[in-house]
């Protein structure tokens, strides 16, 4: 490290003569980088933009498929947008899908609750 004197006053003394440190030059190397740790924060910002892809891209689709097509359910019959049809499909499946992986976590914890 290197020092600097210094000719100001330091805490109240005219006098007195201080001396700075200054960090020593960085080293660069071209061999091996560190690489930056991943953080949730980080996963979760890539979560969002894959997200917001998606969105544009479902917008997109449901602009594109507004065709009117007849969908029949326990004994109801209606017409509705192909592109809103879908949208409720695959929300009902990853209801389905949410129940179901919710079931099993719950089983796995009460399992592995009884072992301790």
């Amino acid at each position: 490290m290197a020092t600097t004197p210094l000719s100001s006053a330091t805490n109240g003394e005219p006098a007195a003569t201080a001396r700075v440190t200054r960090p020593d030059p960085v080293s660069r190397t071209s061999g091996n980088p560190t690489r930056t740790p991943r953080t949730r924060t980080g996963a979760t910002w890539v979560g969002l933009c894959v997200a917001a892809l998606v969105l544009v891209a479902l917008i997109v689709f449901m602009l594109q498929n507004t065709q009117l097509v007849i969908v029949s359910f326990l004994g109801w019959q209606g017409s509705v947008p192909l592109a809103l049809a879908l949208l409720i499909a695959g929300i009902g499946v990853g209801i389905v899908a949410l129940v179901v992986g919710t079931l099993r976590i719950h089983q796995l914890r009460r399992r592995l609750a009884h072992r301790q």
